[in-house]
């Protein structure tokens, strides 16, 4: 049957959701530590984009080698965006009490101070999203990936909009409705992100060493190269 065929959409589609569970599991496991978050997640997208360019491969292998390859880079921008989001939310949670509490000008006072944490919260999610994947993409400094992070998630705002949905929807559905899809959770979040986001950041960055093979062959020729 054509249907049940490897070529077939079903049949891709479906290795795909295989793909992401497995990758999920993988996931899991090695964020356990907690602080090695932010190099699971990189190692997810570094597939999960592969992938949706249509670049094959044995994902196991890729996803230990981007692990591996990014460690140091993603832990500590992990470890910044873990302790910025840390900060937003005691903020956050303390404000909303004192503005509960008070009253008058106190109360238009916090009131303030609240919308700027929210504004800072919406600034670090757009980081948040795009970090990673960028991570996984490009080499760059620190403040040069977090500033590119939310650089392109303000400019291609509605694509950040849907995977923010994306993400949201996801959890929503595992803990309100269907606690199983757990085994896909952030492998499936990834996958449906990753076909939107791997076009913008294709579009934003470039790869420098094939910037240098195209500089040797000018060089060579005395020659732009064909596009």
């Amino acid at each position: 049957m054509k249907f049940l065929s490897y070529d077939s959409k079903f049949s891709q589609v479906m290795i795909r959701v295989c793909y992401a569970c497995w990758l999920n599991l993988i996931w899991f496991v090695c964020s356990i530590p907690i602080v090695t978050v932010g190099a699971s997640t990189t190692a997810l997208y570094y597939v999960m984009l592969k992938l949706a360019r249509g670049e094959e491969g044995n994902v196991t292998s890729m996803f230990f080698r981007s692990f591996k390859e990014n460690f140091k880079q993603a832990t500590v921008l992990w470890l910044i965006m873990l302790a910025a989001g840390i900060f937003l939310g005691l903020d956050g949670y303390i404000l909303v009490n004192l503005r509960r509490t008070a009253a008058g000008p106190l109360a238009v006072f916090w009131t303030i101070l609240l919308a700027v944490v929210i504004a800072a919260a919406v600034f670090y999610v757009i980081v948040l999203i795009y970090l990673f994947p960028l991570v996984a993409s490009v080499r760059n400094t620190n403040r040069a990936m977090l500033k590119n992070s939310f650089l392109i998630g303000a400019h291609y705002l509605f694509c950040t909009i849907l995977v923010f949905a994306i993400h949201f929807a996801v959890f929503f559905v595992t803990v309100r409705f269907f606690t199983p899809l757990l085994l896909l959770g952030e492998g499936l979040s990834a996958m449906l992100s990753s076909i939107l986001l791997w076009r913008v950041i294709d579009a934003c960055t470039y790869d420098p060493d094939e910037e240098d093979e195209d500089e040797e062959k000018t060089d060579d020729s005395g020659e732009e190269p064909e596009q």
